[in-house]
């Protein structure tokens, strides 16, 4: 009951200091518009909009977890929230003011930029309180005292990753466990409890929160478990041992009221995926204009030097482990693989021809690549496709190899700018380069994406690893 009546009350005091933000943006928006044109009347129509925006907030911001605790979670989807919660008062407002003929009454150009710069403000004022709650933290202030109930790898686990991200404010006081062997010892220093003794430990240190590290299988133990701990009102939370699995972007989300637990994902998903894809189809078009003189001088060059085609087509796993014919220029001696079988160019191999050697080096000849991203079947950040029989070498001796797979390939990519590239020879390189792809696939955003194209403009386009 302590708890709820504080988040309730931090709940109110959130709802007091957004609508100031609100209130205060909408004055200072409205005087440097006004001022601007040498007109100061504030009609009762403004002192309206604001009003009703104040009452909207009150009703809608809860709906979108606003004022809901959010320590140690994702800053980013805080950000979206807020967008949401505030998009949906701004339009109900708009629907009100239609509705009572008062569109007309107030200036458009003050409403859209105290809309947006309001939103801006929000999150960028929930960001400077992070810094501020982050500091006292650290410093001891504002903790959360926390018991754990398993004191094996899981419960470690939990522990350790609690005690390095200090700034999340959550303090491990002790562990529970069932084994007799470890009762009375210590684990990352702190002491382990027989459980019979947890409700009087909660009780007498103030504990407002116990959370369950067990392995999946002990499944009928944490059911026994909670019916032991049904006085307590303490906030009960269970982790699973997702750890284990070591997978991709693991997130609980519900559908239809069912907790799912997902296990591999990216936020390449939904909107994500739309904005990406506008970013591929803007961008490739803006760099095939712009090097399209570039690409008929290496054709030239191509076609001077050797016999054969100018594009070299090979066939490679694209999104979803789909097939696709990637372009590149060519830049071997035409020649014959056997079946089954893709030799990497290795330093100095003698199937390179002269123009070659220069366009590999320079990474000019992944320029053709931009019309498979036009296409639809590349983009232009992403892991680097392997060809189809580099896939079937790996994918059973690296862990999570096909996972690659989860978005399109890219021309540039993480583990590229971190100098992974060229030949893969070992089974480490390839494992490095693999983990450099999943932690992209695992971390996207649109300014990752830009950080990479920028960074491959200026140091990426040239390798020592490259030939």
């Amino acid at each position: 009951m302590v708890n709820q009546k504080k988040n309730k009350q931090f709940g109110f005091i959130g709802y007091i200091a957004e609508t100031i933000d609100i209130v205060g943006v909408a004055l200072l928006s409205y005087l440097i518009h006004f001022l601007y044109l040498n007109n100061m009347d504030f009609t009762r129509e403004y002192s309206l909009s604001i009003l009703v925006c104040s009452l909207l907030i009150l009703v809608i911001f809860p709906n979108f977890g606003i004022y809901q605790s959010w320590r140690g979670r994702s800053k980013l989807e805080r950000a979206r929230s807020i967008t949401m919660a505030w998009f949906t008062v701004v339009t109900l407002l708009i629907i009100i003011s239609t509705l009572f003929k008062l569109t007309t009454a107030y200036s458009r150009v003050w409403y859209f930029s105290w809309a947006i710069a309001s939103n801006i403000f929000l999150i960028a004022y929930r960001n400077i309180l992070d810094v501020v709650l982050n500091s006292m933290r650290k410093a001891g202030w504002n903790q959360k005292k926390i018991v754990i109930f398993g004191a094996g790898e899981l419960g470690k686990t939990v522990e350790n990753k609690l005690s390095k991200e200090e700034w999340i404010g959550f303090d491990v006081k002790a562990f529970f466990d069932d084994s007799s062997e470890k009762i009375d010892t210590t684990v990352n220093g702190k002491k382990v409890y027989d459980p019979k003794e947890i409700n009087d430990y909660i009780e007498n240190n103030n504990i407002v929160e116990l959370w369950i590290a067990l392995p999946l299988r002990n499944e009928p133990r944490v059911k026994e478990l909670l019916h032991e701990l049904r006085h307590l009102t303490v906030s009960i939370k269970y982790i699973p041992d997702i750890f284990a699995f070591n997978l991709l972007n693991q997130r609980v989300s519900e559908i239809a009221g069912i907790p799912i637990l997902q296990l591999n994902g990216t936020p390449i998903q939904g909107v994500n995926r739309i904005v990406k894809e506008i970013e591929d189809k803007i961008l490739s078009f803006i760099i095939l204009i712009s090097i399209s003189p570039i690409m008929a001088l290496i054709a030239i060059a191509i076609k001077l030097e050797s016999r054969g085609p100018i594009l070299f087509k090979q066939r490679r796993h694209g999104w979803n482990g789909e097939e696709i014919n990637v372009y590149k220029f060519r830049s071997m001696h035409v020649h014959q693989e056997e079946d089954g079988q893709c030799t990497q160019a290795t330093k100095n191999d003698s199937r390179i021809t002269k123009v070659g050697k220069f366009i590999r080096r320079t990474s000019l000849d992944e320029l053709p690549q931009f019309f498979n991203v036009l296409q639809g079947r590349m983009s232009i950040v992403g892991p680097r496709p392997h060809a189809i029989a580099h896939n079937e070498e790996y994918k059973d001796r690296v862990n999570y190899y096909m996972q690659r797979h989860k978005v399109k390939p890219g021309i540039t990519g993480w583990a590229q700018i971190n100098g992974l590239r060229g030949e893969t020879d070992t089974l480490e390189k390839m494992s490095k380069r693999v983990e450099y792809d999943l932690y992209y696939i695992e971390n996207w955003s649109l300014w990752l994406d830009i950080r990479i194209i920028f960074i491959t403009i200026f140091k990426g386009f040239t390798n020592e690893n490259a030939y």
